[in-house]
């Protein structure tokens, strides 16, 4: 299993397993703005002969924000949702703060980030344009 910077020609698949995962799914336009014009984004895909999930942030300074993370449906469950919060955990290591959000209904995900020490801020009202859902906001601080 290899953990290592996205690329472009790794969007086909990202956007299939957006698809499968996500009601509201970034395009391949998106992603190829992150990684070629967005100075403080980082993404990351984990590839086991295929991708099998990514996760990707923001880094400002002291502060960074978790836009997406991803697992592939048939492996879910397995635990390597942990390796790319570990990668955020490094990657963010000099930020006082961490932030994201998340549907007020994806339990399994908010139970993930509060073991990663985020708490629930703030709801975002009707956050998700498929459906309306509102969102918390999580946020992680960090002594520094």
């Amino acid at each position: 299993m290899l953990l290592r910077a996205m690329a472009v020609n790794d969007l086909d698949q990202i956007i299939v397993l957006e698809h499968q995962l996500f009601s509201s799914p970034w395009s391949k336009e998106d992603y190829l703005y992150e990684l070629s014009s967005n100075p403080y984004a980082k993404y990351y895909v984990l590839e086991d002969d295929k991708i099998i999930g990514y996760v990707g942030m923001w880094i400002t300074y002291e502060t960074a924000q978790i836009t997406t993370i991803g697992i592939a449906k048939e492996r879910q469950g397995q635990g390597l949702s942990k390796l790319l919060m570990n990668k955020v955990d490094g990657e963010t290591r000099d930020c006082e703060a961490i932030t994201l959000e998340v549907r007020v209904s994806n339990t399994r995900a908010i139970r993930l980030y509060e073991s990663y020490g985020f708490r629930k801020e703030a709801i975002r009202k009707d956050y998700y344009l498929d459906n309306h859902e509102d969102a918390y906001l999580m946020m992680k601080e960090r002594k520094i």
